[in-house]
């Protein structure tokens, strides 16, 4: 059933004063399609920004939980953000409520395959049903990552009413993304127009500089952000290998790169295990479909690929020289499924990639938030303890908090074997060497027990 009460709620929060916002942010209302992550934190930071919200979703069952104040996805202050705000959020699954709505999000994540290929059929029907219902003067705003093109190929929505935002936020740290971003990128049809008033309102509530440009322009803009990314991450990964095979380390390193103008300070330098979570890999799949059309050189897009399919097995390098060999029945015990911390997705995981080459081995798994059954070839485990129990080697797959927080000496007394591999330096290594454990991780050499 429809949520008879929506349309009167967001009347109602439009018209009440609010502490966070100026009175004509609170007259706007604004609409998020597509209940995705996107969708999701989108649509919360934005009643925190003191707006009222209407979260469309096709989903009913979705749509139930949300309303029951449930989030789908998992995010650090998300849950506790909802519920602080959730008077000024309604959802629902009848796209006829959007019509409420001055400004409507299309804020669906954007499926990829196994080739990284965006499928945009499901974001050109959801654009289709949220354009019947904008009323005459309310702007849509594409929100999800699509390639260079898609915007102004949307015929259902004149120009001066469709605009591209690019999205930036992070897994693990979206919530503080949404809240403070750092800067508003633009697509529209004119960038020397004046943004409508009502969106320009609702960008500037949030205090950062706005960059208005065309729509093509601001739809590479996303993936040249993340193209700046996946470059330092090859520089990162390919240096840090060195440092494994030379006796360097690259932590002493960074610092110096940091203080270099040209790098900055908050650069991406920390080595690791590949590219994941499919908005990098779905970019450069993107650029190299375009280059071949265009008939652009593309060569460093296939060199950053292969950098990160050879990174992404360094566990498994690691682990076979240095137990598997002596030890093919090890027993191997894995803390981490989730492809990086602060985050229950998996997609293209380095650490479930690790768990599909064991298949055959004894291994055992534990992450705080995936599910067992995302590793159906692991033994899983209750705790990150009786996950390293009996073990004769410890793989640190994935950089959650609570890992940082296990005691060498608690190790020592539970695992039966000395051999710790923990690619993103959550113990101290040099304690675990003192305790008699032989120490890998990313971008220095082995450290043997003392």
């Amino acid at each position: 059933m429809p949520d008879a009460s929506l349309s009167e709620r967001a009347r109602s929060d439009a018209e009440r004063p609010d502490r966070h916002s100026l009175s004509v942010m609170a007259a706007t209302v604004v609409g998020f399609a597509g209940m995705t992550h996107l969708g999701v934190v989108s649509a919360v930071a934005t009643a925190a920004r003191g707006f009222s919200v209407i979260g469309y979703d096709k989903d009913r069952e979705l749509v139930a939980r949300l309303r029951s104040g449930a989030m789908p996805v998992i995010e650090p202050q998300l849950d506790d953000l909802a519920a602080e705000h959730r008077e000024r959020i309604g959802f629902t699954a009848e796209a006829g409520d959007l019509a409420r709505c001055d400004v409507i999000f299309i804020a669906a994540d954007v499926p990829t395959d196994d080739q990284a290929k965006s499928d945009l059929a499901p974001i050109s029907a959801l654009v289709d049903t949220v354009s019947r219902q904008l009323h005459e003067n309310a702007i849509l705003v594409v929100l999800c990552q699509v390639p260079p093109g898609f915007t102004r190929a949307i015929g259902t929505v004149p120009a001066e009413r469709l605009i591209y935002q690019v999205e930036t936020l992070v897994f693990g740290r979206a919530v503080e993304r949404a809240l403070h971003p750092e800067r508003f990128i633009i697509g529209c049809a004119d960038p020397a127009k004046p943004l409508p008033a009502r969106y320009r309102e609702l960008l500037e509530a949030f205090g950062c500089p706005i960059l208005p440009m065309r729509y093509e322009s601001a739809e590479l803009a996303k993936i040249s952000i993340n193209f700046c990314l996946v470059a330092s991450i090859g520089v990162a990964n390919t240096l840090a290998e060195l440092c494994e095979a030379i006796g360097a380390d690259w932590a002493e390193i960074i610092p110096a790169l940091r203080l270099d103008r040209r790098i900055g300070p908050h650069s991406y330098l920390a080595p690791g295990l590949g590219i994941a979570g499919g908005n990098l890999e779905r970019d450069l799949r993107t650029v190299l479909d375009l280059a071949a059309e265009c008939h652009t050189d593309s060569g460093i897009v296939q060199a950053w690929i292969a950098n990160s399919r050879h990174r992404r097995d360094w566990c498994w390098r690691v682990l076979n020289n240095a137990v598997l060999t002596k030890n093919p029945a090890a027993r191997i015990a894995v803390l981490g499924l989730a492809y990086k911390e602060n985050t229950h997705s998996t997609k293209n995981s380095p650490a479930l990639a690790l768990v599909e080459q064991l298949r055959g081995y004894d291994v055992r798994a534990h992450d705080p938030v995936v599910p067992a059954s995302a590793a159906p070839h692991a033994k899983a485990s209750t705790d990150a303890r009786s996950c390293a129990a009996d073990a004769d080697v410890l793989i640190l797959a994935t950089p959650w908090p609570e890992y940082r927080e296990l005691r060498i000496e608690d190790l020592a007394r539970l695992m039966t074997g000395r051999v710790l591999i923990d690619p993103f330096r959550l113990l101290d290594g040099a304690v675990a060497a003192r305790a008699g454990f032989e120490y890998h991780a990313l971008g220095m050499p082995p450290l043997l027990p003392c």
